[in-house]
């Protein structure tokens, strides 16, 4: 979503109100959410990231702000899907509020 909300602004299409909305929930994540140390399941240096991150349940900050990031997005045409699971995968990070998984063949992504 942040990679789609970069390109968005680079198309200069999104109204101030918006930019604005996306900046301030950037900033919180940027400030609150910590960057995975890893996102392969080889533990090598520069392997190429596998992993997708998930939110935890009890993460309800996190949640409620990336829905309100997500419904600037879906207002410039951006589909957005939130999907649940119990069986993220093999987990290769974790914190307090996320956790980064190599999906099972029967993981939903």
């Amino acid at each position: 979503m942040f990679a789609a909300a970069g390109e968005l602004r680079e198309s200069g299409r999104l109204s101030e109100v918006d930019e604005k909305t996306l900046d301030l929930a950037g900033k919180w994540f940027s400030e609150n959410l910590p960057v995975p140390d890893r996102l392969s399941v080889s533990r090598r240096p520069r392997r190429k990231a596998q992993a997708i991150s998930w939110f935890r349940d009890t993460s309800i900050e996190a949640i409620s702000r990336i829905r309100a990031y997500a419904a600037v997005l879906e207002e410039y045409g951006v589909a957005v899907e939130m999907i649940h699971t119990d069986r993220p995968g093999f987990i290769v990070y974790e914190d307090e509020w996320q956790v980064a998984a190599y999906p099972f063949s029967d993981t939903m992504t």
